[in-house]
């Protein structure tokens, strides 16, 4: 029989060994003692019966390992259903040293100190191990988490149908092969920086994703190399990339005193130059913003050369007229440069040439010319008037004053008067037929009679299937304004409380 220094000493061996695996693996010795406790546990049980409530404490001062039976205190046993009985006792059974105990307490036994068979032991080793690593990627996911967004440096530890798995020293990482520029090529125990773009936790632990393709992990790298954007004096306003091929950023400063393009360009193209050899060569156009859109879409398509542009605010698009030699450097190769400065203003941008330009509007003024003398029956030369006047449509002549349209050279009063009168009867009789059309597709009246809206915009509900006056009463202000788009929401909100209105009195 082992004398009561030697067990002390293994008692404390126990709390060296669990303060020795915490500093291994990261994790605190509270936890390994825990992991233990479950182990013990675990063996207690294979010995005495896998039924019992059976657990283990650790003394954390001395390393004593008690191992012990929990019974529920009940007020008879014999009541319970049978599969209800395991781990109770009733309180007539209880000893003369336990009867202050009350109904819901435990009735704690120590048990004998185990002597670890091979299997218990095997089985102890298990539980350790589980329970540690899962504290291990607790830990793991809760450094990583803090670092979403940010870049890190690792090592390709094995390469998976393309996809890298990257050693990041203290846990894994995923890098998809979608996730990589083009036509770059890593192998095992190449050197590799990311930008963390996902961490989360499921059964296999902490999964890490990273990228070096998304469009942060290029302002990442600017903040690095650029002190102005790091201290928040220079702001990127907006990215675009095609990964490995060419990207392009927008960037602005309130300092006036500093050139926000000169600053990360640096001296000689030292700090652009540092991105580019990360990103294997990657083209990197530095564009400065403006809040004039105009402004910002002509810098955005550098180096090529704009003419005028024409701005549509409603479709949120802008046409870029550029000289005909400027054409492929506009576009760019494959149409990227375009694409990019698209992306970068968020604006939908057509390019064409001084020439197509020209013969467009020639178009349009030919075509526009032909209605006006199909619909207000003139001749020529006053339809032509008209289009070079700035009219655009027939609703635009009828909606004008007589004394503007008198102004125009060659007009009088008399002929203002009626170009302004077969517009109205136009209008007037176009109406009608469409409201003829739209009553019999299924339109009430209500909505057809309404002083809210036009019949361009009649028949857009109707192509949206709102024919009736609960139908439109039933949107929210929003789905209004996304079914008519030149509608604003405080009038979305007027018509739909118009619309409303029955719903209260009934």
């Amino acid at each position: 029989m082992e004398n009561k220094e030697t067990i002390i000493s293994q008692n404390f061996d126990i709390l060296d060994v669990a303060k020795t695996i915490a500093k291994e693996k990261g994790i605190t010795s509270e936890e390994v003692l825990e992991a233990m406790e479950m182990a013990i546990a675990k063996a207690g049980r294979t010995k005495y019966g896998y039924e019992l409530d059976i657990r283990a404490h650790v003394n954390r001062d001395n390393g004593y390992i008690g191992l012990f039976r929990y019974q529920e205190v009940v007020d008879n046993v014999e009541s319970l259903p049978e599969e209800e009985r395991v781990n109770k006792i009733s309180k007539s059974n209880l000893s003369k040293d336990n009867s202050q105990l009350k109904t819901g307490e435990f009735l704690v036994d120590e048990l004998p100190p185990l002597n670890f068979g091979r299997i218990a032991v095997q089985t102890a080793k298990q539980v350790i191990y589980q329970k540690v690593k899962e504290a291990e990627k607790v830990v793991q996911f809760n450094e990583f988490k803090d670092k979403l967004g940010e870049i890190v440096n690792g090592v390709v530890k094995r390469v998976e149908y393309g996809n890298l798995i990257v050693d990041l020293g203290k846990g894994e990482a995923i890098l998809r092969r979608e996730e990589l520029l083009n036509r770059e090529v890593f192998r095992r125990s190449d050197r590799i920086r990311a930008y963390i773009t996902e961490v989360k936790f499921d059964l296999k632990g902490p999964q890490i994703f990273l990228s070096r393709a998304h469009n942060n992990f290029l302002v990442k790298l600017f903040q690095q190399e650029v002190p102005e954007i790091y201290d928040g004096i220079i702001e990127v306003k907006s990215v675009a990339r095609d990964p490995g091929s060419r990207a392009k950023i927008a960037v602005f400063t309130k300092e006036k005193s500093i050139d926000p393009v000169g600053a990360c360009v640096g001296m000689r193209g030292s700090r652009v130059q540092a991105v580019v050899n990360e990103l294997q060569g990657e083209k990197i156009d530095i564009v400065l913003w403006s809040e004039d859109i105009a402004t910002f879409v002509v810098n955005a398509l550098g180096p090529a050369e704009v003419d005028k542009v024409i701005i549509e605010e409603d479709l949120k698009k802008i046409d870029v007229i550029v000289p005909d030699e400027q054409l492929s450097l506009a576009i760019g190769r494959k149409g990227q440069n375009v694409r990019l400065a698209s992306a970068l203003s968020g604006w939908s941008i057509d390019i064409l040439t001084i020439s197509q330009e020209s013969e467009r509007r020639s178009e349009e003024f030919k075509n526009l010319s032909q209605k006006f003398i199909t619909v207000l029956d003139v001749d020529e030369v006053i339809a032509h008037l008209l289009v070079t006047e700035g009219f655009s449509s027939v609703n635009e002549i009828a909606m004008v004053s007589q004394g503007e349209l008198a102004s125009i050279e060659g007009f009088d009063d008399d002929l203002s008067t009626e170009l302004i009168n077969r517009a109205k009867n136009f209008l007037e009789k176009e109406k009608e037929e469409n409201t003829k059309i739209l009553k019999n597709e299924g339109l009430e009246d209500y909505l057809l009679t309404s002083k809210f809206f036009t019949t361009e915009q009649l028949i857009l509900l109707k192509n949206n299937n709102i024919k009736t006056r609960d139908q439109l009463a039933d949107l929210s202000s929003d789905e209004l304004v996304e079914i008519l788009n030149d509608l604003d929401t405080k009038k979305a909100d007027e018509i739909i409380l118009d619309f409303r209105k029955h719903w209260f009195k009934e």
